[in-house]
């Protein structure tokens, strides 16, 4: 009958004092793409076991805030004048809103994944 399982090309090697030295890598080199999928996949995983902060919440926060301050000049009518109060008013409750929010919804999320990685889901 036909042998089924590939051979071992090399063998483990025991020393005069008993041990034994494993062979080193004997497959082949991962490619380019190969490392930076794993590169990849480990800084995400890294990103995302780092406990939610409020600073990170307040940065995202602060984007937001310029962007709805930014998109209310843009699309409300009026003069100058009339359009920068109400909207560095609403910019300013969205950024507080925001703040809030985010943290709250990235501990959720975390203490989640956290809970799932525990029990290996």
């Amino acid at each position: 009958m036909a042998q089924t399982k590939r051979k071992r090309r090399s063998k483990h090697r025991g020393t005069a004092a008993g041990t034994i030295e494993a062979r080193g890598r004997t497959g082949r080199r991962p490619t380019a793409e190969e490392k930076k999928k794993e590169d990849r996949a480990s800084a995400r995983e890294r990103r995302l076991s780092t406990p939610p902060t409020w600073q990170g919440s307040a940065k995202r926060a602060g984007i937001a805030a310029v962007l709805m301050f930014a998109f209310l000049m843009i699309t409300s009518k009026g003069t100058i004048t009339t359009r920068l109060v109400p909207a560095i008013i609403l910019a300013i409750l969205a950024f507080a809103l925001y703040v809030g929010l985010g943290y709250y919804m990235d501990v959720f999320l975390y203490r989640r994944r956290m809970r799932k990685k525990e029990t290996g889901g």
